[in-house]
């Protein structure tokens, strides 16, 4: 079971970035994500008239290693780790190490 999922809200706690916020945009494989409006570098873009593409610099999200961050816990506002519980019915969900509470995702 991934810990860190497309659309989880994520807090960046080492590297340039240290410190950001953002929401996992994308899994680019098992152990790297892109989020919004971290790890950002600019590409030199090649205009591309067929598909409506203008030239230029444009900034773009790179992928970040999943060590890198961890999830953010809204209710003590700070980043957390996760762990995985099984309930009684047998479904696996994702809870805060610090308190217990489920993931809400």
């Amino acid at each position: 079971m991934d810990k860190i999922r497309k659309g989880d809200e994520v807090i960046v706690i080492t590297g340039k970035d240290k410190g950001k916020r953002g929401t996992v945009a994308l899994r680019v494989d098992a152990e790297h994500v892109v989020v919004e409006g971290v790890n950002r570098a600019k590409k030199h873009v090649k205009p591309n008239p067929m598909k409506g593409v203008a030239g230029g610099i444009v900034d773009k999200d790179m992928p970040i290693h999943i060590s890198n961050i961890a999830l953010f816990n809204s209710a003590t506002k700070k980043a957390d780790r996760v762990g995985v519980k099984v309930l009684e019915d047998g479904r696996k969900v994702r809870v805060f190490k610090s308190n217990g509470e489920l993931v809400s995702a």
